[in-house]
């Protein structure tokens, strides 16, 4: 990648770092300096005072890794922290009752990140990592997310392109929207095996003052699955989390 001119200091300081993904956590100077489309001096410069701050860690392997206090100062966002202080106690009395896969997602734009999620050790595996990005019309929780959201963001998610990761993934536009007016209608999502074919996952909104913030949900086995049965303990996981979320605590 050819480095372009008349780039800020930002904008290449922000592409360093956007260069780094789930399958890249550690780069070398020249992967970073490829990836960000910048020349090598200025990349070592830049990264430099990454490391410096705290934003990069450099390893004894001469690679770069996200540091802690990128973190630190990430899991500030309002929707990250507040959010997850006030859902995990909800989400860990989810996880005992059910002994299952339980997350928490926001939508970003057209696509969800996971927040927080509770891995059961017995539970069916499942693709999603905090922090973790993810389409928005295949998971039980994108489904209650984009039900919930502007009518603009909507018809974005739905002109495509839809990812089919299963041969039972929703793509079909008209479809999804029958789907999404039942999932406004109940009130919660089901994703049956959407996503892979050994899992499904029941999903309910969290509601703030401002509508529709976030969504919560489990993630079974699909083999073991009653959605029906799960469905009442997601949707009431759902609104315990909303009255917090809208009392003095969570604004």
């Amino acid at each position: 990648m050819q480095a372009r001119s008349g780039r800020s200091v930002t904008s290449k300081v922000l592409a360093l770092l956007d260069a780094f993904g789930p399958t890249e956590p550690a780069l070398t100077l020249s992967e970073l300096a490829r990836r960000a489309g910048l020349p090598l001096p200025t990349a070592h410069r830049r990264v430099a005072e990454l490391v410096a701050w705290g934003a990069l860690e450099r390893g004894d392997d001469a690679r770069y890794r996200v540091g802690l206090r990128l973190w630190e100062v990430g899991s500030l966002a309002p929707r990250g922290l507040g959010l997850r202080e006030l859902a995990l106690p909800v989400m860990e009395d989810l996880y005992e009752v059910t002994h299952e896969n339980v997350q928490l997602a926001v939508r970003q734009g057209l696509e969800l990140v996971f927040i927080e999620r509770i891995a059961g050790r017995h539970a069916v595996p499942v693709l999603t990592r905090v922090g973790g990005r993810f389409a928005l019309h295949a998971t039980g929780v994108g489904l209650v997310l984009l039900a919930h959201a502007p009518a603009e963001v909507q018809e974005q998610v739905l002109a495509g392109p839809l990812d089919r990761y299963t041969e039972l993934t929703s793509t079909d536009p008209k479809r999804l929207r029958r789907q999404l007016a039942e999932v406004r209608r109940v009130g919660y999502a089901i994703s049956d095996r959407q996503v892979t074919m050994d899992a499904l996952s029941v999903a309910a909104p969290i509601r703030g003052p401002d509508g529709v913030q976030a969504a919560i949900s489990l993630v079974v086995a699909y083999d073991r699955a009653d959605p029906l049965a799960l469905a009442p303990l997601v949707q009431a996981a759902g609104r315990v989390i909303s009255r917090a979320l809208s009392g003095p605590h969570g604004r």
